[in-house]
């Protein structure tokens, strides 16, 4: 087996140093396999080749400096040894220093780095521009699998999330919700799905099942682009440096240095299937917002792979149905609880689990609609409502006979649900699955049960008319989230008995 230099465990009680130590076990590990893999592609015979990552480790006897921690992570749960792998440390950076602090202040004790004796799959240890299977013939691509080591999925499991995982006699606790191949996993898919490299990807992200809203913030970002901050007239956006769309086609703000990468964006032939559009920040405190489409399938996809960049928010902008029969059209819908009949978390997230609202996203989102729509008291009330909103997979829920158990009129009127759609429940699920702060939005579109249906000239003037409200009420509310009294976002909520210390 021909492998990269070993670096056994070394204690470190600079997070510095050992991030620098995580990136050097990375990088040559890479660098093995491409060197490798180029050989190979050349047609030489070589024998097996592994790298593997670079894993971090705390040992601890007591968590008392942990209970003084005003914070809901970064310490461990109790007294043992805790360790994780890591993967692109280039691009986790400022969140594994992060974290590597939190720990070192909170138990006093060194971090163990070193490398791991999980192997690097070779697909995960490529550039985003490299791609090798075409180019080889088909007895050549079977050999691979002899060579290197490819995905395991067995390694990719979402256990440690679940609450399921239950480690071997012996084994140390998880330090961190996803393994490293769980993360490359994640981070190829988010390229193949959204058009966009992970490195554009911002901390708050809006998701919506609308083209209309992608229209929009297209809109935004290229105007918000031409212009240079005017200080007579300060916007909220005006640090933003760059304006991201699917093909990673750059645009940077009006007077701005082009960086070197940004010659490689091009226009994608066609449209991803969910396209990311990123408004970016220096300290990644910008935007993302991705269509994810009609239904939670989608909905559930998307979340799964962004989760492992660790957002500080993920909020959900879209139209529903209205349920009830002083709802208007147009009307704001702001959910504080979910009927899940959407029925893709079952397995993962029982239904039994509650999807409790969280404060700090609640009042964001109400003061948001406040301060766009200039309304306050019994006039904001008027046209946002707080209450249930259920999800379901079943587009033509409408059709289903009244008379068959009761139908689905009858569980969302025992529900109390104000408003329907197919992917809201599944956003705010996931988020609570994986302790990424969640909250919905919605915008009355259609009333089903009382006769006013979406058709397709009303529901185009409809959309055009709304959507910018819409979408400058989910800027605001992120503006909230990330400068205001809301900004302590990782409530305790979301954090199991015995939880992860990365947050």
């Amino acid at each position: 087996m021909h492998s990269p230099s070993y670096f056994a465990p070394t204690r470190f009680d600079d997070a510095e140093a050992a991030l620098a130590r995580v990136q050097e076990i990375y990088n040559a590990g890479v660098a093995h396999l491409r060197e490798a893999l180029q050989r190979f592609v050349a047609g030489d015979d070589i024998g097996p080749v592994r790298a593997c990552y670079p894993f971090v480790r705390v040992h601890t006897d007591t968590v008392q400096r942990a209970a003084e921690s005003r914070l809901a992570y970064g310490f461990v749960a109790g007294p043992g040894s805790y360790e994780t792998t890591l993967t692109a440390p280039q691009l986790f950076a400022g969140y594994y220093l992060n974290q590597f602090r939190l720990l070192l202040e909170n138990h006093g004790v060194p971090l163990e780095v070193g490398t791991s004796h999980q192997p690097i799959p070779l697909h995960f240890a490529l550039g985003e521009r490299e791609h090798v299977e075409g180019s080889l013939p088909p007895a050549r691509r079977q050999l691979m699998r002899d060579i290197f080591d490819l995905p395991d999925l067995a390694a990719m499991d979402d256990g440690i999330a679940n609450g399921t995982h239950e480690p071997g006699p012996g084994a140390a606790q998880p330090l961190s919700l996803f393994t490293a191949p769980r993360v490359d996993y994640s981070l190829q898919r988010l390229r193949h799905y959204t058009g966009t490299s992970t490195a554009h990807f911002q901390n708050f992200v809006l998701f919506t099942n609308y083209q209309f809203y992608i229209d929009e913030f297209v809109r935004l970002g290229h105007a918000l682009m031409a212009r240079l901050p005017d200080p007579a007239n300060p916007s909220e956006l005006d640090d933003c440096i760059a304006f991201v769309e699917p093909g990673n086609v750059v645009t940077r703000r009006v007077g701005s240095a082009a960086e070197p990468d940004d010659a490689l964006g091009a226009p994608p032939p066609r449209l991803p299937q969910m396209p990311a559009y990123h408004l970016m920040r220096r300290d990644r405190s910008g935007i993302t917002m991705v269509n994810i489409g009609v239904g939670p399938a989608n909905a559930k996809t998307m979340s799964d792979h962004i989760a492992v960049l660790r957002p500080h928010a993920w909020l959900m902008l879209g139209h529903c149905a209205g349920l009830r029969n002083k709802q208007s059209l147009g009307d704001y819908v702001l959910a504080h609880a979910y009927v899940r009949e959407d029925h893709v978390l079952d397995e993962e997230l029982p239904l039994w689990v509650p999807i409790p609202p969280l404060a700090e996203i609640q009042l964001a989102l109400e003061q948001a609609v406040a301060d766009v729509t200039q309304l306050s008291g019994f006039e904001l009330k008027k046209i946002l409502r707080t209450g249930t909103v259920a999800s379901t997979d079943n587009r033509n829920w409408e059709l289903l006979p009244a008379t068959v158990g009761g139908g689905p009129q009858r569980r969302f009127s025992q529900s109390r649900a104000i408003a329907l759609d197919m992917e809201s429940a599944t956003i705010a699920a996931n988020g609570f699955r994986f302790r990424v702060p969640y909250g919905t939005l919605l915008c009355v579109s259609d009333k089903p049960l009382h006769g006013e249906i979406k058709l397709p000239g009303m529901a185009d003037q409809f959309y055009r008319a709304r959507v910018d409200q819409h979408l400058q009420i989910g800027l605001r509310a992120v503006e909230l989230l990330r400068t205001g009294p809301m900004s302590q976002l990782h409530s305790r909520k979301l954090r199991s008995f015995a939880e992860v210390a990365f947050q």
